[in-house]
């Protein structure tokens, strides 16, 4: 008996959307990053790229439990001596509310091209609106 291989032109990528009011950051960044990865489907292969697209709405309205909301802190680096910059959860929100959960996502991916590949299915936005009404996106269930 062979091993099944699922081939790259006949998965079926399906879109997903996730309103995260009220969610909490690190459960929710778990589920997407499982249904990026496509671990939610039968024909999960771990070398390939079988997973679906995600939508996620609300981006400012995410939950984080205990002190995070000013102890949890942001690094980046520039590369010049000197150049790093650490920013608070609290101050991340007010200014790029999207890339609290676009890094919580990116850490739970694959390191490498799969995961570069993975994570450009993503799409986060600040409000309600996003732009991708015509794929029809199906609202996805996060379970606590």
């Amino acid at each position: 008996m062979k091993t099944f291989l699922p081939k790259d032109h006949l998965n079926q990528r399906n879109w997903h959307i996730v309103d995260a009011d009220g969610m909490v950051l690190g459960r929710l960044a778990r589920t997407v990053a499982n249904v990026l990865r496509g671990k939610n489907k039968p024909t999960f292969t771990p070398h390939l790229d079988c997973g679906d697209f995600v939508v996620i709405v609300n981006a400012e309205k995410v939950r984080l439990t205990g002190k995070k909301e000013v102890g949890k802190i942001y690094h980046t680096y520039s590369g010049w001596r000197g150049g790093e910059k650490i920013t608070p959860a609290n101050k991340l929100r007010e200014k790029h509310p999207e890339k609290m959960i676009e890094r919580a996502v990116k850490g739970m991916l694959p390191k490498g091209r799969l995961g570069s590949k993975l994570y450009t299915k993503l799409n986060v936005y600040k409000g309600a609106a996003h732009p991708h009404a015509a794929q029809n996106p199906a609202p996805l269930e996060i379970k606590d």
